[in-house]
């Protein structure tokens, strides 16, 4: 009777929840094995070691929340204002963009002691600001308030995540929606 292997992509899942919860210290071979219910030796049919789980895991959360995100955002369509709307509703359903914020902010940790992984993350938010840039850009026709928008966008998604300052009668959605109007709806 022949044996399932553990398809890889349950390892860099696991590897994902491990970096996650504990930075990439907790990525060991062993107790991804022992989390997903097997023997360490189906790790080595698909990774030669565990910088290469690391790097996949990299891959993975990079088109997560560059590629992935950015084809929902365009499926849906509309204008610029439409689209950022939907990102805007992207972020606030899932707390980040694409990939679950602690691990995002676990990777965004993580460069600030790996040069690779910075380069890395600089290549994505560079992307990220890309995309808003041109999505701004449609309708705000000053390019440093194209930028201040930009800045603050982005700014928001990351910040957020850290602020536990109370808001009043407010909910977090509600502000975000205000955040919203002001960034769509203020005149150029």
């Amino acid at each position: 009777m022949a044996v399932a292997r553990t398809p890889r992509h349950k390892w860099i899942d696991e590897g994902l929840r491990a970096l996650a919860a504990g930075g990439p210290d907790a990525v060991q071979i062993e107790a991804l094995a022992k989390a997903l219910g097997v023997s360490r030796g189906g790790f080595y049919g698909y990774f030669a070691d565990r910088r290469a789980l690391l790097e996949e895991m990299l891959d993975r959360w990079e088109r997560e929340v560059t590629d992935d995100v950015e084809a929902r955002i365009e499926k849906e369509g509309g204008d610029a204002k439409a689209r950022l709307r939907h990102l805007f509703a992207i972020v606030d359903a899932g707390g980040g963009i694409g990939a679950d914020i602690t691990t995002d902010l676990a990777i965004r940790d993580w460069g600030r002691r790996d040069p690779a992984v910075a380069e890395r993350l600089r290549r994505v938010d560079n992307r990220h600001m890309d995309y808003l840039r041109s999505l701004f850009r449609a309708f705000c026709a000053d390019e440093d308030e194209v930028e201040a928008r930009c800045l603050i966008t982005f700014s928001l998604y990351i910040a957020d995540q850290f602020m536990f300052a109370d808001r009043g009668d407010r909910s977090r959605a509600d502000v975000h929606e205000l955040t919203a109007r002001w960034l769509l709806d203020s005149p150029s």
